[in-house]
C-alpha cells in the first residue's frame, strides 16, 4: 500500500514538473471527453424536458391514431380514423372514462387567426370536453367549453397565452371575438402557460369545441382524427389495448394477416419510442467524438515512451536501490493513467460548461442536463485508455537493465 501512494505522489510531482508538456499530453483526453460531455448534455437536457411532457399524459392514457406504412402512403392510401371508430370504442368497451376526440385543422384558412388589424397563423384544433382530464391541462382564467357547446357547434374557444399576445389583445381577453378563418369565435378561457421547447411556443394555439372544429373546415368530410382516452384501471391497461384493437380491426374490415392500419399507444410508449431515437443520437454521436480518446490515448504512449527515454538513467538508480520490475512499472501507469484522469476531469467540466452555453444561447432550448453514467463512462472510459496506452511505456521501463540505465547519458 506505502508503494501504491509514493507511485501516485511520484506521478503527481512528475506531472507537475512537467506541466506543459502535461497539458499537450492530455489534450487529447480532454478534447474527447468534452466533446461527449456536450453532445450528451444538451441530448439528455432534451429528454428530461420532452419526458416531463409526456409525464403530464398521465399514466393511464392511450391514444389512438391512424398508421399508413410508407409504401402505402406511396400508393396514395391514407388510413384515417372516424367518429364511427370513436364512437365503437367508447360504446362497445368497459373500463374506459373521458374519451377525447382530437382534430387538427388542415393547413390553409382554418390556421389563419385575426383581430382587428392583426393576424397571425396558428395551430387550431378541435377536442371534446374531456380533453382536459385525460391531459391534465386547465385553463388559467376564465372557462372551458362544455359538452353543451361541442353539441350545439357553438363558436367559443380556448386560447394559449401567446394567441393573446400575437394579437395585441387586451390582457384580460376573456369575452374578446376574434376570426378564426372566416368564422367569428368568442374566448371563453385563456390556458396555462408551458414556455417553450426547442424554440417552439407551446403556448400558440386555439382549441375549439370538436363539433364546431368540423363546422369550421366546411365541405371537409373525410377527416382523420386521433382518440384519447383514460383507463380506469391501471392494471388492465394492455387488455383494454387488445380490446381496442379487436373492435378497430373490425370497423376497419381487415382480414386475418393483414397488418393493422392504426396505432394504440400509452405515454409510456409514446416516452420509450423517443428515448429510443434520444439513445440512438447519443450513442452515434458519443462513439463519433470518442475516436478522439482513442487518439488521445495513442499521444499520452508516444509521450510517455519519450519519458522514459528521458528517464533511464532516474530508472537506474531507483533499481540499484532496490525497486522491482513490478514498482516501475506500477509508477509509469499510474502515471499514465494520472493524465487520463485529470484530462478527463477537465473535459467532464468544461463539456458540461459548453453544453450549458449552448442551451442558453438557443432561445427556448432546454437546460442541460449530464446524468451520473455519462460522468462514470468517462472517467471509466479515460482510466482503461491510461491502463492500455500506459502499459506498453510502463512494460519497457520496467525491462530496463539496472547497469545499462546508469550507463546512460
Amino acid at each position: 500500500m506505502n508503494m501504491l501512494w509514493e507511485s501516485i505522489r511520484s506521478a503527481l510531482e512528475s506531472v507537475r514538473a512537467h506541466g506543459f508538456r502535461s497539458l499537450l499530453t492530455s489534450l487529447g483526453i480532454i478534447i474527447g471527453v468534452t466533446s461527449v460531455i456536450a453532445v450528451v448534455s444538451i441530448v439528455q437536457g432534451l429528454s428530461y424536458t420532452v419526458n416531463a411532457q409526456f409525464a403530464g399524459l398521465g399514466g393511464n392514457s392511450l391514444t389512438v391514431r391512424s398508421y399508413t406504412p410508407f409504401k402505402q402512403q406511396l400508393q396514395g392510401n391514407l388510413a384515417k380514423l372516424s367518429d364511427s371508430d370513436m364512437e365503437a370504442i367508447a360504446s362497445r368497451i368497459d373500463g374506459i372514462s373521458h374519451i377525447t376526440p382530437i382534430l387538427y385543422t388542415q393547413s390553409g384558412t382554418q390556421g389563419v387567426i385575426s383581430y382587428r388589424s392583426q393576424s397571425s397563423f396558428t395551430r387550431v384544433v378541435g377536442i371534446g370536453s374531456s380533453y382536459l382530464e385525460v391531459n391534465s391541462v386547465y385553463p388559467e382564467r376564465g372557462r372551458f367549453f362544455s359538452r353543451d357547446d361541442d353539441v350545439r357547434r357553438r363558436l367559443v374557444c380556448a386560447v394559449g397565452v401567446d394567441v393573446i399576445e400575437n394579437l395585441k389583445m387586451p390582457i384580460q381577453a376573456v369575452g374578446e371575438f376574434f376570426r378564426v378563418g372566416n368564422e367569428w369565435c368568442k374566448i371563453v378561457g385563456i390556458m396555462e402557460k408551458r414556455g417553450e421547447l426547442l424554440g417552439f411556443s407551446q403556448d400558440d394555439y386555439v382549441l375549439l369545441p370538436y363539433g364546431t372544429a368540423k363546422r369550421i373546415m366546411g365541405s371537409q368530410r373525410d377527416l382523420d382524427i386521433q382518440i384519447q382516452l383514460l383507463v380506469d384501471d391501471m392494471n388492465r391497461q394492455d387488455e383494454v389495448k387488445e380490446r381496442i384493437r379487436r373492435v378497430l380491426r373490425q370497423e376497419h374490415a381487415l382480414k386475418s394477416g393483414q397488418p393493422d392500419d392504426f396505432k394504440v399507444q400509452t405515454a409510456e410508449q409514446l416516452t420509450e419510442s423517443f428515448n429510443a431515437v434520444i439513445n440512438t443520437i447519443t450513442a452515434v454521436s458519443a462513439g463519433i467524438v470518442g475516436i478522439s480518446l482513442l487518439v488521445g490515448g495513442i499521444g499520452i504512449m508516444n509521450i510517455m515512451l519519450v519519458s522514459v527515454t528521458e528517464r533511464t538513467r532516474e530508472i537506474g538508480i531507483l533499481k540499484a536501490l532496490g525497486a522491482t520490475r513490478q514498482d516501475i512499472l506500477l509508477q509509469f501507469l499510474i502515471e499514465a493513467l494520472v493524465l487520463c484522469m485529470i484530462g478527463g476531469l477537465a473535459g467532464v467540466a468544461i463539456g458540461y460548461g459548453l453544453g450549458a452555453l449552448v442551451s442558453n444561447l438557443l432561445p427556448g432550448f432546454p437546460e442541460a442536463h449530464v446524468p451520473l453514467w455519462a460522468v462514470m463512462l468517462s472517467f471509466g472510459f479515460c482510466a482503461a485508455v491510461g491502463v492500455i496506452f500506459g502499459i506498453v511505456p510502463a512494460a519497457k521501463a520496467a525491462q530496463l537493465d539496472p547497469i545499462d540505465a546508469l550507463r546512460y547519458e
